[in-house]
Order: structure tokens, then C-alpha cells, then sequence
């Protein structure tokens, strides 16, 4: 993490990581094992989805993974899983100015909300992190897309806004598209030559979507396949180095 003022940009390195409850392919529940995988990213913001929060048992996943990396951390519970919060997590080692989410549930499916984290990067300049996880059905992801992007679009959140995490689209369908009108896209094939996210031991498929709005530009990205990362999670992590200019 690096800041330029005189440039009025600050550098960082940011992720999406879909952590599965922390259940790796081997069947094993280990958060240590996680937040091992995220530590090695050296990412300054992490956006996670599938997260288990506080319960009856006590702490949750998020405490656990936050604790062992020294992060700052806040989460959106999106619904409750046997008796426990479940939902987006986003790791900081920016102090987090606000956060609130929006409502992309549809229908009888399973509730989904997009998790929005504003972080202060360097006192007056202010990065809004969108962390989405989407719906499996095709009809509810084309009205969570819609919905998605009338709710980052808004013109009284000012930019640089990124927009990250699982988007289930298994193809580039309307949710694809729908955001490609209006943000930019990190396009996975101009910079990876293994470009697929899920499942994480043998991945086929690309789930796992950075965009953005503003002055952003790309710097690199890489997507973890680490003998522990390809084991941790049933999804790789995608990891990305910006400049964030101001």
C-alpha cells in the first residue's frame, strides 16, 4: 500500500474471495487456514462472501479471520445459518467511514444483498467498495444486475467506486452485460493466462468479477493457485493492484 499525494492517486491491492464458509475441498472447516491464504495476498482490502458470523456458539468466522490478520472488518448478515449470521465480509487496513447494503433478493430464493463499505484512503479521499454475491437462478440474477446497478449508478455516491465478488453468471449473460454497459471490467483475458475462479482444486469456471467506476486504472492481477489456496476454499481468490486517483 502506497500513497502519492502530490498525484493525488493512492495505490493499493484489492481481492474477492468467496470462502465457502472456510469448508476447503478437503471437507475441512479451518478460518486459520483462510485467513493463511488471505495473508499471503498482502491485499489492503479484501471483499468476502460466504462468511459465518457471531452466534449462540459465540464468536463467528469474521472475528477469527479478522484477529489472526490484524484487519479491520465489517460485515452485512444476510440471512441467519443455523443460529449463526451469514454473509459479505470486507477486510480494511483502511479505517471504514460507513457501510450499509441493498437488497437483492428475489422472490422465494435465497436472500442476497450487496454489502457497501465506504473506506477513507487518505483523510478526503473516499473509495466505495461494493462487495456482491449473486443469486444461481438466471431470472434472479438479471433483476439483481438491474437492481445492482440503478443502486452503485447513483450519482450522489461520488466515484472512484469498485465493485467486486461472486456473480455466479457461468457465461457472460445479462448480468455481464447489464454491468459492462455501465462499469468498466477487469478483463480476465488480457491479464491472466489461467483465467478460471470455481471450483478452486479444478476450476472450469469464471465467477469472480472485478469492476469499477472512475479514475481506476489496473496496475496487474493475479489469481491465487497456491497449493493452500487451491485447497482452502471451492473458489480461487482474484486479486487486484490499482492506482485510485482523486
Amino acid at each position: 500500500m502506497s500513497e502519492h499525494r502530490a498525484g493525488r492517486y493512492v495505490d493499493l491491492r484489492i481481492a474477492t474471495y468467496n470462502i465457502h464458509r472456510c469448508r476447503g475441498m478437503d471437507r475441512r472447516t479451518m478460518p486459520a487456514r483462510i485467513a493463511d491464504v488471505i495473508r499471503d495476498m498482502n491485499a489492503d482490502i479484501i471483499a468476502l462472501q460466504e462468511v459465518i458470523g457471531a452466534g449462540p456458539g459465540g464468536p463467528g468466522q469474521a472475528e477469527e479471520i479478522g484477529a489472526a490478520l490484524g484487519m479491520g472488518w465489517v460485515m452485512h448478515s444476510v440471512r441467519m445459518l443455523r443460529g449463526h449470521h451469514f454473509g459479505n465480509v470486507v477486510l480494511s487496513r483502511f479505517p471504514v467511514a460507513h457501510h450499509g447494503h441493498y437488497d437483492l433478493s428475489w422472490r422465494t430464493c435465497e436472500e442476497r444483498a450487496c454489502q457497501r463499505v465506504d473506506l477513507d484512503l487518505s483523510g478526503d479521499a473516499m473509495l466505495h467498495v461494493y462487495n456482491v454475491h449473486l443469486g444461481t437462478a438466471v431470472l434472479e440474477r438479471r433483476y439483481q444486475a438491474a437492481r445492482l446497478a440503478a443502486f452503485v449508478h447513483d450519482h450522489r455516491v461520488r466515484a472512484p467506486k469498485v465493485i467486486l465478488g461472486d456473480f455466479n453468471e457461468w457465461m457472460k449473460g445479462l448480468a455481464t452485460k447489464t454491468l459492462s454497459a455501465l462499469f468498466e471490467s477487469i478483463d480476465i483475458t488480457r491479464h491472466l493466462r489461467r483465467r478460471k475462479t470455481y471450483p478452486g482444486l479444478f476450476p472450469v469456471l469464471h465467477l469472480d468479477h472485478i469492476y469499477y467506476e472512475g479514475d481506476v486504472t489496473v496496475r496487474k492481477l493475479e489469481l491465487v493457485r497456491t497449493r493452500k489456496a487451491l485447497i482452502a476454499s471451492d473458489h480461487l481468490p482474484l486479486v487486484a493492484d490499482l492506482r485510485i486517483g482523486f
